[in-house]
């Protein structure tokens, strides 16, 4: 069955408390939950295999041994979690790195995705995907494709990014090279190089997939 399994990363996640604690920890933060009631509170619980306590408001539920269940409550105030749930679809993992915050969400197409992500930058700062995997319909001895962001540089993610954003890979063209490097503030021929050793990493995984 065809569909979209991908991770958006928002790298800062200001105002996400759990993003934060991670700051003073130097372990991740995993299986993220919430719920919230009527009156628009939220309990969220994480599990962390670090001490939390001094990272805020946490107060710790079940103990694995290794790892701990921790749980706090905040308001409803446009969670950059809830958000992507709300506008894009349900988000299937969350877990926090490094201050960055990581989605992961399973999509019939990217159209949605692809008209919210400029809008999310907007709103939380910078935000990557990380990675794609397409399902395939017609092959039944390889299910899915998969594509890892993270071969590419910086750079090259950034221009990958833009293209795709801007109509530059749709069929006929919303944009064309000028318009995109003039979006990236680079030369046509610097983007046509970013452009051309992105594709050869991810043309390469595929193959050797």
């Amino acid at each position: 069955m065809p569909g979209i399994r991908t991770e958006l990363v928002f790298d800062d996640a200001e105002g996400c408390p759990v993003a934060e604690a991670t700051d003073a920890v130097p372990g991740p933060v995993t299986d993220i939950t919430w719920d919230r009631d009527e009156s628009g509170t939220v309990t969220e619980q994480v599990t962390a295999s670090d001490d939390l306590n001094e990272a805020g408001a946490f107060d710790p539920v079940f103990d694995y041994g290794s790892r701990r269940v921790y749980e706090f409550e905040r308001e409803s105030d446009g969670c950059i979690c809830e958000v992507v749930q709300e506008e894009v679809g349900p988000v299937s993992d969350v877990h926090v790195e490094d201050g960055s915050l990581h989605l992961t969400l399973h999509l019939q197409d990217l159209s949605d995705l692809r008209e919210r992500l400029e809008e999310f930058r907007e709103r939380f700062g910078a935000v990557h995907i990380e990675y794609l995997i397409q399902g395939r319909e017609d092959d039944e001895e390889e299910e899915v494709v998969p594509v890892d962001v993270r071969r590419l540089t910086d750079r090259q993610r950034e221009v990958v990014e833009t293209a795709y954003e801007m109509g530059y890979f749709e069929y006929p063209r919303e944009s064309n090279a000028t318009e995109v490097a003039a979006a990236l503030d680079i030369r046509p021929s610097t983007f046509t190089e970013h452009l051309t050793a992105a594709q050869g990493k991810l043309l390469g995984e595929l193959v050797e997939s």
